[in-house]
């Protein structure tokens, strides 16, 4: 008998799971801004600064709710918790003293605990089939109350003239006695609601903290690109000596700026360097066009044989072929700079491809009385494009002995070096004064000594174009007397283990 009336006393056990009315107060969700119509408020949702900073705002915004919501579960929630688990508690002990001494015991039990209950927050209230009261401190069974066996939920109560809320658990007992447990949560609900209360003032104070901070990270942003903006559209509108302002901090917007001025430092560059080179096509073209012009035009006019109009023809096809060597020499370069060579790269020795460069040289040098001499190892392996590595090796050795003075002498030497492989040629004619060897590579730049002399003044540009397509490097030094010009290139993994 005392099992059975144990099972109905607490059926549906463990009490976390029949817990009810602990539902969280939801901060209400801030409405949506109506849009807005005109231009300039569509322009505005469109800009990065007004995303970023709704980004911002809603993050900081999500975050306190968040937080809020957390607060209020682990103050209000755990009262409800407690509450719960002490009404479970109290109809476990009178679940025990009514298997154990029936319902005298538990009449008993319950007067002892209304009288002992300084608090006068506990609620109970037993009853017969009918209603009528048997123990308790209620004056009524509630309208409200519904039996749920070994549940707990809130019910609206009168007591003493006043409404309250109480959290209960009810309970059908044999013979029709019915029984309620609980507990007056009046000063929970006040507290519930002075907590929610407290909570929802500090999300409008943090919505309203986020959309300051929103207008200010708006403002800092478009602040920060409005510098650039002046600068793009200055650049835009033909004044290149616009620079993006630096702030000095060293941020992120500073690392833009230097990026920007940087890129803009060398347009401008390139931008000269095209003046510059249209200007010595111009001017060194002129003449070879003038001279062939007026060769043509005397051959016609006064040309008395075959013979002499022939000669004349074949002068003027000398001056053009010059100019055509002009426009094939700017094409290659710009073709070793474009990198589209790359795909003919592969393991080369060098020193026979230095050994026919001075070959080929040899009877130039021989027959103004200049020593050409070799020095360079049995094997040395370097990975690029032969081709043009042994065009940037010539015009390197025609430079050397186009500028040596009769009896001297001209060196070709290789080496593998701890940079990679380095190919020198030294001269002993006038060499590149100091001032002048940062522009030696400059398309069409020639020096005073060379200003009487034939070329072009792109022999140079091509070896730096293929030094650089090959990762390598282009240097002058000064011979006393001469000059020394060292083409550095990668070295293949085969020479630097015979090195």
């Amino acid at each position: 008998m005392a099992d059975e009336v144990a099972s109905a006393f607490l059926a549906e056990g463990d009490w976390e799971d029949g817990v009810a009315g602990q539902a969280m107060a939801r901060a209400p969700r801030p409405l949506p801004r109506e849009e807005q119509r005109p231009l300039s408020g569509r322009r505005l949702l469109r800009s990065a600064g007004f995303r970023f900073a709704a980004i911002y705002a809603l993050l900081l915004t999500g975050s306190a709710v968040a937080l809020a919501m957390f607060l209020w579960w682990s103050t209000a929630g755990l009262l409800d918790r407690q509450t719960a688990a002490a009404i479970q508690a109290d109809a476990q002990s009178l679940a025990e003293r009514y298997a154990a001494g029936g319902l005298a015991a538990l009449v008993l039990t319950i007067d002892d605990r209304v009288a002992q209950n300084v608090d006068d927050d506990a609620i109970y209230l037993l009853v017969d089939r009918n209603g009528g009261v048997i123990a308790g401190n209620l004056a009524y069974w509630p309208q409200a109350a519904v039996v749920r066996n070994g549940d707990v939920y809130e019910l609206p109560f009168e007591r003493a003239g006043m409404h309250s809320v109480a959290m209960v658990q009810s309970f059908t007992l044999p013979g029709g006695l019915r029984l309620l447990i609980g507990r007056d949560a009046r000063i929970r609900a006040q507290l519930h609601s002075l907590l929610t209360g407290a909570l929802l003032w500090a999300i409008v104070v943090v919505v309203a903290m986020a959309s300051a901070g929103a207008l200010l990270v708006r403002s800092l942003f478009r602040h920060a690109l409005a510098n650039v903006s002046a600068t793009a559209t200055a650049i835009a509108a033909g004044d290149f000596s616009q620079r993006v302002k630096l702030s000095g901090r060293g941020d992120e917007f500073d690392q833009l700026a230097e990026t920007i001025n940087d890129m803009l430092d060398r347009m401008a560059r390139l931008m000269e360097g095209v003046r510059e080179v249209s200007n010595a096509i111009a001017h060194d073209l002129r003449t070879p066009i003038t001279r062939a012009r007026a060769r043509l035009e005397d051959a016609a006019g006064h040309a008395g044989s075959a013979e002499q109009l022939r000669s004349a023809i074949e002068r003027a096809t000398t001056d053009l072929d010059g100019i055509i060597a002009v426009f094939q020499a700017l094409l290659r370069i710009a073709e070793i700079e474009a990198g589209s060579r790359r795909s003919a790269f592969a393991t080369l020795d060098l020193v026979p491809l230095l050994a026919d460069v001075a070959e080929l040289y040899g009877a130039v040098a021989e027959e103004k009385g200049i020593a050409l001499k070799v020095d360079a190892p049995a094997r040395l392996i370097a990975f690029g494009d032969r081709e043009l590595i042994q065009q940037a090796a010539a015009n390197l050795v025609d430079n050397a002995v186009k500028f040596s003075p009769p009896d001297s002498a001209v060196s070709i030497s290789a080496t593998v070096t701890r940079v990679g492989v380095e190919v020198t040629v030294a001269d002993q004619g006038p060499g590149i004064p100091e001032p002048d060897r940062a522009r030696a590579t400059e398309r069409f730049f020639r020096g005073e000594s060379a200003r009487n002399s034939p070329g072009s003044g792109l022999g140079l540009a091509l070896v730096q174009a293929v030094a650089q397509l090959h990762g390598g490097s282009l240097r002058f030094r000064d011979a006393g007397p001469g000059l020394i010009a060292t083409l550095t290139l990668p070295a293949h993994e085969e020479a630097r283990q015979g090195d």
